[in-house]
């Protein structure tokens, strides 16, 4: 009941924002994650074609994210998070409608340039409409994020019972709605008239040191953050010897997220400066890295079914610590990037920090992959936890150094909506 009422107490922009996020999420997990297999198994394209494929895909949003964030300062955040939702609607249909290589990559350069426009464009509306409850209005977005996160999957397994066009078809059906229903209910809001042309925004950002230290201290972060998908849930197989664990790594984050996202941000907004907060939640990320250690190592059971439940509980307490630490700190984080410049920026502080954030997701899952195989080849199967546990502490190190100097906005203050 108290975060139904805090959802309402919001404005109804704010109330459709999350609601989008939702929906984006339900219908991104819908289908992205089981795309590699209809193209390699569906459709019989080698491994090569999949990877270029997938990685046209990433590279377009993560690449144009500070465009997207541009065209929000410029032209507004409504009309950029509607074309955003419009070109991922055209994205999906093509994914179902088309089997060429040539349609394939269109459909890819679309979903991903879709992204790479609504993201920073919806957080730069959400910082905008949200005021001074901007942390908790960010707490309630990892919300719905997540419950579309977990929906998603489960919809998309259904819809694959019938075929891939049935899960591609129904996905570009929920952002064809989501662009309808923002096109309808958000408020126009004028942008700030611009005093400089798109590179010197991005060479005023780029030059703002404390921001940029910032962003890169933070990307620590969103690299462990990505480890949800990739080291814990092979750590829970290699610990229980059963494929299944993975998805309770997943499914356990989830429903924690869900349960004290927003109480654990009501809580700690009230003590303590947020860099503080930043910095604790990077120490536990960290932290969630060393109880796997202790059954990831060994070689799992073989029909001991006692044995395997008791080795996948290490794992499970990690990925929670992990999932604990992301909510104490990602919506003090989301709160404080606007704060970092001129309320004109803020679509560009966004998006330069999600280019940051994806050079190191892709950089960390490289390094970790490394790991992984080096350690399985010499015998040392501590050696990717003892990576990401040094990461942690590296990027916690880094915000309480840029914390201490003084380099860190104080209490964040309202943007200014401009009507």
């Amino acid at each position: 009941m108290k975060t139904w009422r805090e959802i309402c107490a919001f404005p109804p922009a704010v109330r459709l924002l999350l609601v989008n996020q939702l929906g984006v999420n339900t219908g991104f997990y819908l289908l992205i994650p089981y795309l590699a297999v209809h193209l390699s198994d569906g459709l019989g394209m080698s491994a090569a074609v999949v990877g270029t494929v997938l990685g046209v895909r990433s590279l377009s949003q993560q690449g144009l994210f500070v465009i997207g964030g541009s065209a929000a300062d410029r032209l507004g955040a409504r009309g950029v998070i509607i074309a955003g939702c419009g070109l991922r609607t055209a994205g999906f249909a093509l994914f179902a409608l088309g089997d060429g290589i040539a349609v394939l990559l269109a459909a890819s350069v679309l979903s991903g340039l879709a992204g790479a426009l609504f993201n920073p464009a919806v957080r730069s509306y959400l910082a905008q409409e949200a005021g001074e409850r901007r942390a908790e209005a960010f707490a309630l977005f990892n919300v719905f994020a997540t419950t579309g996160a977990l929906i998603g999957p489960l919809l998309g397994s259904v819809l694959l019972l019938v075929d891939f066009r049935a899960a591609a078809l129904t996905a570009a059906g929920i952002f064809a709605v989501l662009t309808v229903a923002q096109a309808l209910v958000l408020p126009p809001r004028r942008a700030a008239p611009a005093t400089s042309g798109v590179l010197a925004d991005w060479r005023e950002v780029v030059r703002n040191r404390p921001f940029m230290a910032f962003a890169c201290a933070l990307a620590g972060m969103v690299a462990l953050e990505s480890q949800l998908y990739l080291l814990f849930p092979d750590g829970a197989r290699r610990a229980t010897g059963w494929d299944g664990a993975a998805g309770l790594v997943f499914l356990g984050g989830t429903l924690a997220g869900l349960a004290f996202q927003l109480r654990i941000t009501r809580a700690l907004k009230r003590r303590g400066s947020r860099a503080t907060w930043i910095a604790t939640g990077l120490l536990l990320t960290a932290a969630a890295f060393v109880p796997p250690v202790l059954v990831t190592s060994g070689a799992p059971p073989d029909t001991d079914t006692s044995q395997a439940v008791l080795r996948a509980i290490p794992v499970l307490a990690g990925s929670l610590l992990l999932q604990t630490g992301l909510m104490v700190a990602q919506p003090f984080v989301m709160e404080l990037i606007p704060a970092f410049g001129r309320p004109g920026l803020t679509g560009t502080y966004f998006g330069v920090f999600y280019v940051v954030s994806g050079i190191a997701a892709a950089l960390g899952n490289a390094a970790v992959g490394w790991a992984m195989d080096t350690g399985q080849r010499i015998g040392a199967g501590w050696l990717p936890w003892a990576c990401c546990l040094v990461l942690g502490l590296v990027s916690a190190a880094g915000t309480l150094r840029l914390h201490r100097r003084g380099t860190l906005p104080g209490r964040p203050v309202p943007v200014p909506v401009h009507a």
